[in-house]
């Protein structure tokens, strides 16, 4: 995993990225004043993280939450209005 400096990944980031899409490097650190700042990775390997249940807890689905199916159901397809 090859660190490279800020100045560096600025001046060659087409080659830096084309050694990721190769597969020549797996991840690239980027470095601002010598520090860890940045991980450059393929596309494919980065993680979204769980997604379901994300909102789990922060809001009540009332009972009647299907009370108007029929009545939306007819305004998209374009019913007439009851």
């Amino acid at each position: 995993m090859p660190f490279v400096n800020m100045l560096q990944a600025k001046s060659s980031l087409s080659r830096l990225v084309e050694a990721i899409e190769q597969g020549r490097e797996r991840e690239i650190i980027i470095a601002r004043n010598g520090r860890p700042a940045a991980k450059l990775v393929p596309l494919d390997a980065v993680s979204v993280g769980p997604r379901v249940g994300i909102a789990k807890g922060l809001f009540v689905v009332p009972d009647s939450i299907d009370a108007h199916n029929e009545e939306v159901a007819r305004l998209f397809l374009g019913g007439a209005e009851a």
